[in-house]
Formats: C-alpha cells, structure tokens, sequence
C-alpha cells in the first residue's frame, strides 16, 4: 500500500500507491478520506498505551508519574507504526481483499 515498506522514514510515511499492488483495488482517495483513520488512530494507541501501562505499573511497580511517562515514550516510538496501521484498517471498513484477483 505504501511507497516507502519502512514507516519510520518518517519523511515518507504518508506516500501511497495509486492503486494496491496486489488486489487493484484504488486505495488513494480524496484528501480528507483518511481523517477517519483519526479515530481509529484513537483505539490503537489505547491498544498501545494500556498495555504499556500494566507493565511499567504493575510489572516493574513504577508510579504512576514514570507510567505515564512509559506511555507517552511508548507512543512515541511506535507512532510512524500506529498511523500506518490505522490507516489500512480504515481502509479495510471500506474494502475488501480479493485474494483471487489476478493482476495483468
């Protein structure tokens, strides 16, 4: 789906195919297709953050001010990963996959 397969190239995180290749399906929208991954954004940074939070809190008994702290750090660093994921699931609501699809 992406130009760039590293989405820690930060300078190219946001670059898209027209098209996917390998199903053909036209994946780069309008511009404000992708806002709604804003929301989805939203639900896997928490996938992210509670996590990081059981472990830093209960896992290495940290306070709750350095747990914060883990969170924020953590969110951080998977971010470039948390906006592509979030962007192929919005477009998963929208489209599905044909794995029969042959491509000429």
């Amino acid at each position: 789906m992406y130009r760039e397969p590293n989405p820690y190239k930060v300078s190219r995180i946001f670059e898209m195919h027209e098209r996917c290749p390998h199903c053909g399906t036209k994946v780069k929208m309008e511009p404000s297709f992708f806002f709604g991954a804003m929301y989805v954004s939203y639900a896997v940074g928490i996938a992210f953050a509670v996590p990081a939070f059981f472990i830093a809190y209960f896992g290495f008994n940290l306070s709750l001010f350095n747990s914060f702290l883990i969170i924020v750090a953590t969110l951080f660093v998977f971010m470039p990963f948390i906006i592509r994921l979030s962007r192929n699931i919005w477009v998963n609501f929208f489209f599905s996959y044909d794995r029969k699809y042959q491509k000429t």
